[in-house]
């Protein structure tokens, strides 16, 4: 009989401390939001890749950071599994999924903004797409949420 008693204690501890923390919030909260890129640069090319993102891609992002559209960005390169993976990534953060997604058509025209200064105006910024995609696909682009536990 003591030996139940202890175990229906045990429980009902267990219970009203499972409960209090399931009342108190979910035990966490969302972080930064990460923009993701997958790419697969060609066989002999990574230098001419290399060449574009110093000369464009990193000029943009610090230009960006400054503005507060971005709070950090940063490359990978890899060996892929097969020649079908990527073999090189662009991260790009956000402070937040707000921040990210934010009024589509403000995030849109700020970017624009900062990238016809940066780089030059849409047009030209077309042209040199066009180019950069003889050395380089984007296999596909992911978006994630930091999940922060309090």
């Amino acid at each position: 009989m003591m030996k139940t008693i202890i175990l229906l204690s045990i429980g009902l501890a267990t219970s009203m401390i499972s409960f209090s923390a399931r009342a108190g919030g979910p035990g966490y909260t969302y972080g930064p939001v990460t923009l993701e890129q997958y790419i697969h640069i060609n066989y002999g090319r990574f230098d001419d890749y290399m060449a574009w993102v110093t000369s464009t891609w990193l000029p943009t992002m610090e230009a960006e950071k400054k503005a507060g559209i971005i709070i950090g960005y940063k490359a990978y390169q890899s060996d892929p599994k097969s020649p079908n993976d990527p073999n090189f990534y662009l991260e790009i953060t956000f402070k937040d999924m707000a921040t990210y997604a934010g009024d589509i058509g403000d995030q849109v025209d700020a970017f624009n903004a900062v990238t016809d200064k940066v780089i030059c105006n849409t047009a030209c910024q077309n042209q040199a797409r066009l180019r950069r995609n003889d050395f380089r696909t984007v296999l596909g682009t992911e978006i994630r949420r930091e999940i922060v536990f309090k």
